[in-house]
């Protein structure tokens, strides 16, 4: 675990020593977050006490602690994403299998480390198999993807109630469908209650990937598919953010150079490149960005960079 200042000096937070605090080559797929006390958390994909991953939280000193091993049944295994959390220290986060029926699970972890499985998925109807993370409303709704599953196995959107009822929302039709499939990533939630996220395929008859919308009734809208050769960007494996006027912004594959783009969709539907990686400057932005009150984006890169290792960048308005 990193922070970077904002004049760019490095400082290495936390260095994972492998089992039992997390594995290689498996380590910390998803990001952390951060309470006001300055403690992190977060999850690895595997390590822990039985090696199919944890949740851990690294406090200010840099001391970490483990606050719950994955055991796989019933309580989950592998976790591929971050977690959240809630204003009484509750973090709430996916596996991407385990569970009762080994397709994974939504688990909440409460401030004492007890962990309680909200929703065990089984495959169809109900997904299977979450790459992404989930979010939260007011009224303490989940929302989230699973890559697979659904009625023609390539994705669902899905809501979680408080009460732990899942609501499939949406189910993906499949490569050759107009409405996208298998996301990799999760969903963002604006104020009026509609969700917005990506597909890595699907979107057109032969499309490669796509930007959807559904709204607070259920139906879905494909708000912009990528297309061959990819100039404009393809096969995106990452979320969205969105701003105050509805723009909303994300990154791909593809781009003038075949190392990726970072690029924003307006409300009408209109994309624009922002920015083309060159390989040089980094390449494979598989993660998204975020955004600061100036408009500046942040985000990194798998690879390219000077020492070919991916960089942390910043795109300015």
């Amino acid at each position: 675990m990193f922070r970077i200042s904002a004049s760019g000096q490095e400082t290495i937070l936390y260095s994972f020593k492998g089992a039992p605090d997390g594995a290689y080559p498996s380590g910390p797929y998803g990001g952390v977050v951060r309470d006001s006390a300055g403690n992190l958390y977060g999850t690895t994909s595997a390590g822990g006490a039985a090696g199919l991953g944890m949740v851990y939280k690294l406090d200010a000193n840099g001391q970490e602690t483990e606050l719950h091993s994955f055991t796989g049944s019933p309580d989950g295994s592998a976790p591929l994403a971050g977690v959240i959390r809630d204003s009484a220290g509750n973090l709430y986060g996916t596996t991407s299998s385990g569970g009762t029926s080994n397709y994974g699970t939504v688990f909440e972890l409460d401030a004492s480390g007890h962990e309680t499985i909200l929703h065990s998925f089984r495959s169809d109807p109900d997904g299977a198999t979450p790459y992404a993370g989930v979010i939260r409303d007011a009224a303490g709704n989940l929302y989230g993807t699973t890559f697979p599953g659904g009625f023609f196995n390539s994705g669902i959107v899905y809501e979680l109630d408080a009460a732990g009822h899942e609501t499939v929302l949406w189910t993906f039709r499949g490569p050759t469908g107009d409405d996208g499939s298998f996301p990799y990533a999760g969903v963002v939630l604006d104020e009026a209650g509609n969700l917005y996220g990506t597909t890595s395929n699907g979107g057109t008859f032969n499309s490669l990937g796509a930007v959807y919308e559904i709204d607070a009734a259920g139906k879905e809208t494909m708000l912009y598919a990528f297309a061959f050769p990819g100039a404009n960007g393809l096969e995106p494996t990452a979320g969205l953010i969105l701003d105050a006027a509805g723009n909303l912004y994300g990154t791909a594959g593809g781009g003038a150079f075949g190392n990726g783009v970072v690029f924003e969709l307006s409300p009408a539907g209109i994309e624009t490149v922002l920015y083309s990686f060159t390989g040089r400057d980094g390449s494979g932005p598989y993660s998204g960005v975020v955004r600061d009150s100036a408009g500046n984006l942040y985000g990194t890169t798998a690879s390219g960079g000077t020492e070919n290792a991916g960089v942390v960048y910043k795109i300015a308005p």
